[in-house]
């Protein structure tokens, strides 16, 4: 690890391997709270050229690389890539969110839809992986992602954003084989994509299952997390002789930690509605854990973001496996500041969590 990058703090971390200073990245680290990044935005025009010009992608990774210590960079893009791929007329409507021209709501429409070629339709994030790897140098890891097939199927279904997902919901009660071939479709487009993003550069993967959280238990099970151990298996964890490490987030997960630690994966991302320090004793050493800080408390006081970095630090508790992180995306409220106390708080206050 060493031998390619000057900082593998990340690397080691997720691997469960002894650091000097717990590492810290920050979920949407490249976005609207920063300037440069609004500035960028301005010249591209809208979010989806920002996404499908690699230059522009490349540009706006790096801005928080430029400008905060992180221990990684996360390259910029959109989980709705996959479906925009598969012909689905992806819009981002400004306050509104995303809107697809045409959803799925039958058998007919899930047999006819197309599986991407990642070095084609989704060619545009592997040039801008393969840009920002050069730029790096090595300095840090690159971390590529992808939704999770249940995440991505409730955007295709419900045509765009949803806050009661009446669509999905009603095709698992009442077409739950449809459901299934759409989500092990989708579970083939992402193992497809997210090797060719390891391919391009990519150094770690994470999953994003955004709406995970509003499954049953039971549900969850069969129609998310079953998917999201099909990806872990088929995944080229090795390259170039490196482990390529995933990370699994479902957004309210705090009940199914220990299933989710029996995929595969290498680390669970958690939202901040649980205490790491339970979920570590849950976990024990099997994966790592990233998170979880409220990303609100980066609107209060230098002194409280300071405490909260330390409470978390603290209920972790000593010794490999965490990554600091927030337990959701930034919002685009937060003052750059803010985002560079949070930072200095992680790195100052974790050495003693990690003395011999």
């Amino acid at each position: 690890m060493s031998a390619t990058l000057k900082n593998d703090r990340l690397i080691k971390a997720l691997l469960r391997k002894p650091v000097d200073i717990t590492p810290v990245w920050i979920m949407r680290q490249a976005g609207r709270y920063l300037p440069e990044y609004r500035a960028t935005r301005l010249k591209a025009g809208d979010f989806l050229t920002l996404c499908q010009t690699p230059e522009l992608a490349c540009e706006v990774t790096l801005q928080p690389i430029d400008r905060f210590q992180l221990d990684a960079a996360i390259i910029f893009s959109d989980i709705l890539t996959i479906p925009d791929a598969m012909g689905l007329g992806l819009k981002l409507i400004e306050s509104v969110g995303p809107k697809f021209e045409n959803s799925i709501s039958c058998l007919n429409d899930i047999k006819n839809l197309p599986l991407p070629d990642p070095e084609n339709e989704l060619r545009y994030v592997m040039d801008a992986i393969r840009l920002v790897r050069g730029e790096l140098s090595g300095s840090i890891p690159l971390i590529g992602f992808s939704g999770s097939p249940w995440t991505l199927a409730t955007y295709m279904i419900e045509g765009g954003s949803s806050k009661e997902f009446i669509k999905a919901k009603k095709m698992l009660q009442e077409d739950p084989d449809a459901l299934h071939l759409l989500l092990n479709h989708l579970s083939e487009s992402v193992i497809l994509y997210l090797n060719a993003q390891i391919n391009a550069g990519a150094q770690a993967i994470m999953i994003f299952d955004t709406w995970g959280g509003i499954l049953t238990t039971s549900a969850y099970m069969e129609f998310s997390l079953f998917y999201m151990k099909k990806i872990c298996d088929h995944l080229e964890n090795k390259f170039n002789g490196l482990t390529v490490p995933v990370i699994l987030f479902t957004k309210g997960s705090h009940l199914w930690v220990d299933d989710i630690a029996k995929t595969g994966c290498d680390a669970i991302s958690l939202d901040w509605q649980c205490n790491i320090g339970e979920a570590r004793r849950k976990v024990g050493d099997r994966v790592a854990l990233q998170g979880n800080m409220n990303p609100a408390v980066l609107k209060e006081k230098k002194e409280t973001i300071v405490k909260e970095v330390e409470s978390i630090l603290g209920s972790y508790g000593r010794g490999p496996g965490h990554i600091f992180n927030l337990g959701h995306g930034i919002t685009p409220d937060i003052d750059p500041e803010n985002v560079e106390v949070l930072i200095e708080a992680v790195h100052d206050l974790s050495m003693k969590y990690h003395a011999k």
